[in-house]
């Protein structure tokens, strides 16, 4: 099955990682994780109720670690966690997040 997640800044600034090849995250790990970068990168809810949905942790924490995160060879490791992270904590095969639109597309 195909397996991807892709992080979107601007048209020209996309980031693909292509997880057929690695290892699954189980989706209790998968939220830990998101939620320990939540909490380092010590980001905001976003929602009024200050209630969280795993979609918002996704997004937010993109755009908490900044394009860099994706872009730079020296942080590689890291954002292949997140893509494996994003994927498995929201169960979907394709994941897109978009940052210009502040949008989780499945």
């Amino acid at each position: 099955m195909r397996s991807q997640v892709i992080v979107k800044w601007s048209d020209p600034s996309v980031y693909r990682f292509d997880l057929e090849e690695a290892q699954p995250m189980p989706h209790d790990q998968a939220r830990a994780w998101l939620d320990e970068q939540f909490t380092a990168l010590q980001c905001e809810p976003i929602r009024l109720t200050g209630k969280v949905l795993t979609a918002d942790k996704v997004l937010c924490v993109a755009q908490a670690a900044g394009e860099e995160r994706f872009r730079d060879a020296a942080h590689q490791d890291w954002a292949r966690s997140y893509a494996r992270a994003a994927s498995a904590a929201l169960a979907k095969p394709v994941v897109t997040v978009d940052l210009l639109t502040q949008t989780v597309g499945y």
